[in-house]
């Protein structure tokens, strides 16, 4: 999986929208990095900004923004109803994809100690990246705000990095809060009440924040409080959640507002799922629920799963039918419609290739192949054939979850159908990867071959070239060839009707490893290296032999049921 990492720096400007523009213009000069939101106000005089992309890619463009704001904004004259101390206030850094909190705290010291010797910036670590228990919480390293920065001075509060002095530098920056967190969603569930007071009282059963404790009625009732005099309070159901109820006048309906702070231990489809058990004992329903910024594509997925698992479905089914199923099941399109492409952070940040042979209908597929063009050639048709022939095996898995009867089954074939799932999506990658591989050599070729130096280069580029050339299609071996276990496993125990099904992807696969191995096989004969020609060829031979065996034994069982 893709490394992600979503950045999000606050800096203490929201009135001039040409230093904002400046500002975020550095950010849209790194490849790599997506600008995704720009919210400015003018009442706190700052801009909360928004952008998503490879680590250190986010990192670089984190420390250019710090830069200009630093060049921009002078803090001695800032002013704004935000707590503030800094040009940029404060800098998180939020593991999106692939990535563990660990490493975004890794990044969030690395930026800190570029600002502070760099930048002459002193910086304080924060949250998940904190080097001191105390200033894991950002209000106590924002305490005093910029007013109060002559305390850097003081041994308590050295920052983590860059001067310990209010210099005149300081003066003008202020001082930057570098962090890493979690992700955090904007998550609303909308009621069928126009009541605020019916939705703050689910949201008091949920929220972790719970609700003042009282004696008798839990509305009414006199406020029980502990020995210093302050109100008890008596927890929500769910951890790392913040809640309130609220009328919009917009739709007519009462809604509660959800910040979940950390998905990883409530998610959404939990807080939504608990949401409609508090309101139907309170005689109320939830009518659907609404995404207010992003949401990574795990989160999504996840939801999917668990409604599935609650519905006793099949778990292997593709990514843009589970995308659906989430929607459906959190009624994410109850108020708009809820477009995957505009809200998943995933999703924002591909950009569409129309080239990929696999974004291409099977007609035009079918004529690109049958072109003059060299490319595609057999090892991209071997892996779209082995694409098939899994395909047909996940069929067959998710017919047979889904037989009525086999309800007590349901998880054999669930595993089944994500394990196809999972090589179809490897083996439709290797479609195109094939014929990159192939345009590679091309490449290769085509180098200047002028003098003995660029003779040299140009060959050891064709080698290279070359093993790349085989290892796509060794790769559909395997793959292929490990596909054969589900085919066989639904021949022999999946839906009798459809056991001729897994008989044709068995035939698919096979002939996915030995088309994929006659790929191989052209493509060592100029190879030099004697030692990994040989070494390919024998592991292909096994594979093969192994493919060829497989399909014999899976043949045998589909005849024996016909």
């Amino acid at each position: 999986m893709k490394k992600l990492v979503e950045c999000v720096p606050n800096i203490s400007e929201g009135r001039d929208a040409a230093k904002i523009k400046q500002v975020t213009d550095v950010v849209e000069k790194f490849e790599g990095v997506k600008l995704l939101d720009v919210d400015p106000g003018k009442a706190t005089n700052r801009t909360v900004i928004t952008m998503v992309g490879e680590p250190q890619k986010v990192v670089d463009a984190a420390f250019e923004l710090i830069k200009k704001a630093q060049e921009l904004i002078d803090m001695s004259v800032h002013s704004g109803e935000h707590p503030r101390f800094g040009a940029t206030d404060v800098c998180p850094f939020i593991p999106i994809a692939g990535m563990s909190m660990d490493e975004a705290a890794d990044l969030a010291r690395q930026l800190g100690e570029r600002v502070g010797s760099e930048l002459g910036i002193p910086v304080y670590l924060y949250e998940n990246a904190a080097k001191v228990e105390e200033r894991k919480n950002l209000a106590v390293c924002r305490s005093g705000e910029y007013e109060g920065l002559a305390k850097i001075s003081e041994a308590r509060w050295k920052p983590d990095f860059g001067p310990a002095e209010f210099n005149d530098s300081v003066k003008k920056s202020g001082v930057t809060a570098i962090g890493a967190r979690d992700f955090l969603v904007a998550y609303n569930v909308n009621l069928n009440t126009t009541s605020t007071r019916r939705a703050n009282s689910i949201a008091f059963d949920i929220r972790e924040a719970g609700r003042v404790k009282r004696k008798g009625d839990p509305i009414t009732g006199e406020v029980v409080n502990n020995k210093d005099g302050n109100p008890m309070r008596e927890p929500g159901k769910l951890k790392a959640v913040k809640g309130i109820g609220w009328y919009i006048e917009e739709y007519g309906i009462a809604q509660i507002s959800y910040n979940l702070t950390n998905i990883n231990i409530t998610p959404v489809h939990v807080a939504f799922d608990e949401t409609c058990k508090s309101a139907i004992e309170k005689g109320m329903r939830v009518t659907g629920s609404e995404l207010v910024g992003l949401i990574p594509l795990k989160a999504m997925l996840d939801a999917a799963d668990y409604f599935l698992k609650k519905q006793r479905r099949s778990l292997g089914i593709s990514e843009k039918e589970k995308i659906k199923i989430a929607i459906k099941s959190l009624g994410l399109d109850d108020l708009a419609p809820f477009n995957p492409k505009e809200k998943i952070i995933e999703y924002m940040l591909e950009e569409e290739n129309t080239d990929q042979l696999i974004a291409m209908s099977l007609d035009n597929f079918a004529d690109e192949t049958a072109s003059e063009s060299p490319a595609p050639g057999g090892g991209s048709i071997a892996a779209y054939v082995g694409a098939m022939g899994i395909s047909l095996g996940t069929m067959v898995a998710n017919l047979s979850a889904h037989k009525r009867g086999w309800d007590d089954r349901w998880e054999e074939f669930s595993k089944w159908a994500e394990k196809g799932q999972t090589q179809k999506a490897q083996l439709l990658k290797l479609v195109d990867e094939d014929t990159q591989a192939f345009n590679k050599i091309m490449e290769a070729f085509g180098l200047p071959k002028g003098s003995d130096e660029e003779k040299s280069a140009r060959d050891e580029a064709i080698q290279t070239a070359t093993k790349g050339a085989i290892e796509v299609p060794f790769k559909v071996m395997e793959l292929a060839l490990e596909s054969m276990e589900v085919l066989k496993a639904m021949a022999e125990s999946g839906l009798s009707a459809s056991v001729s099904d897994a008989g044709v992807g068995a035939l698919c696969a096979r002939s996915a490893v030995m088309g994929a191995f006659l790929n191989v096989k052209i493509n060592t004969s100029d190879l030099k290296d004697t030692n990994y020609k040989e070494d390919i060829l024998k592991r292909g031979e096994a594979i093969q032999t192994s493919a060829i065996n497989m399909e014999s034994e899976i043949l045998e069982i589909v005849e024996g049921k016909l």
